[in-house]
């Protein structure tokens, strides 16, 4: 019905035409509701609920137990350390739910910002306790294990399924570019360390001034970098990264007309793959504040168990940071890259492993270095010599794979060697 205050011009709008605008407060109760997405009750029953390893949560309080009634040191850090596989995947998945209901862009700053959340967590909670060692360990731990053992071992679980796979190249090489520049910016400052420890002039702290100098320098830049990598990737270049699987179709005009059937049968598979969240937005991003709160204590725990650990039990530290707590960061997402190189998407296994150590070397170390730089703990692109040549080539056999877009079970074993060789090198140092 119409009244005094009904305007006589309806702006042009047909009834039914544009839905009425909503207040702020008024989308807020909206987005609470959830309305159309699953219900707070069916989400959470699918966070807990939803996967076997959820059964391993029963480590994270005897976490707490064990580190405030000062238990033995193997039993602290065991318990940590199976205590954050769980909640690894957990934050897994609520930025995984959380992505599917944003836009594009920002579903890729989310994945860039809680895609190594355990890594950025555990990096901070052995900052702040003046652990440099284990903060730089661990993220060089978490590139290599990326790089050599989850590809390694997705390029032999799709070698064990078909002979040879493709992928998209240029997507593929712009990622081992970057990458490629990451290893860089760690042998500048060992090749300053090198050079300026063999010249004997003023006080020894201007090596070390010029490192933090020049650290601090590069970690602004390469967070720049990948700014930009993220644009390159989401906006300006995103056809690379959206549609490879025409490319690849185009780019084999000389296969067979059963390969290039199999090729329009992945497509498809490819789209029926669009699957609704599991999870609504508000309970999602609720349960990834709630778990990554948790996995700072859990890290803190970890952190704090190392040392004693490390001397009673005989470990090299540099073993633990370097081996083994990568494993925990990244137990999730070597399940996932190895069952998506089985399924034969191939670009997403290179986005998870190449992707993910990106992550580590040009956003979470650079931002470690500047968090560090703020709290007052001097951490430098410095790493060992030792540590720096086994990046070195860790980064140039994968560049040397993957340039031809091609895999195969033999280049997984290469890649699979080599970590094991890395990993016996620093056994026994």
């Amino acid at each position: 019905m119409s009244s005094e205050s009904t305007p006589l011009l309806r702006n042009g709008r047909q009834n039914g035409d544009a839905p009425e605008r909503l207040s702020f407060t008024q989308r807020v109760v909206k987005a609470i509701k959830a309305e159309g997405e699953p219900s707070w009750l069916d989400s959470y029953k699918w966070f807990f609920f939803g996967s076997y390893t959820n059964i391993l949560l029963l480590f994270v309080p005897l976490s707490a137990v064990a580190h405030h009634s000062n238990w033995d040191a193997a039993l602290r850090f065991s318990f940590s350390f199976i205590g954050i596989v769980p909640l690894a995947k957990l934050l897994g998945d609520a930025t995984e739910n959380m992505s599917a209901s944003l836009g594009q862009t920002l579903a890729g700053l989310l994945n860039a910002s809680f895609g190594n959340a355990v890594e950025i967590i555990v990096g901070i909670a052995a900052l702040m306790q003046n652990e440099i060692r284990i903060v730089q360990t661990s993220m060089l731990g978490s590139i290599l294990s990326n790089l050599l053992l989850v590809l390694g071992c997705s390029f032999l679980a799709a070698g064990f399924e078909r002979p040879e796979s493709v992928f998209q190249v240029t997507a593929a090489q712009a990622s081992s570019s970057l990458m490629t520049l990451a290893c860089i910016t760690l042998v500048i400052p060992a090749a300053y360390n090198s050079t300026m420890s063999g010249v004997k002039r003023g006080p020894e702290e201007t090596a070390e001034k010029g490192l933090l100098i020049i650290s601090r320098g590069t970690a602004v830049l390469l967070l720049f970098v990948y700014l930009a990598f993220l644009w390159f990737q989401l906006k300006s270049h995103a056809f690379l990264y959206d549609r490879n699987r025409r490319d690849l179709e185009h780019g084999s005009g000389s296969q067979s007309a059963a390969s290039s059937q199999h090729g329009s049968q992945h497509e498809n598979e490819v789209e029926e793959e669009e699957e609704e969240p599991n999870m609504n937005l508000p309970s999602a991003a609720l349960a990834l504040l709630v778990v990554t709160v948790i996995t700072s204590f859990c890290a803190d725990y970890l952190i704090a168990s190392i040392e004693e650990t490390a001397e009673r039990y005989h470990i090299p530290k540099t073993f633990i940071g370097l081996i083994l707590l990568p494993i925990v960061a990244n137990a999730a997402e070597h399940v996932t890259s190895i069952w998506m190189a089985m399924k034969d998407k191939m670009e997403l296994t290179i986005t998870i492993c190449v992707g993910s150590s990106i992550q580590i070397a040009a956003f979470v170390v650079p931002l470690l270095v500047i968090i560090g730089w703020i709290t007052g703990h001097e951490l430098t692109l410095y790493f060992a010599d030792f540590e720096t040549i086994c990046f070195f080539v860790s980064v140039l056999l994968v560049n040397t794979l993957i340039q031809d877009g091609k895999s195969n079970y033999m280049e997984g074993l290469l890649l699979v060697t080599l970590y094991f060789v890395i990993a016996l090198a620093f056994w026994v140092s």
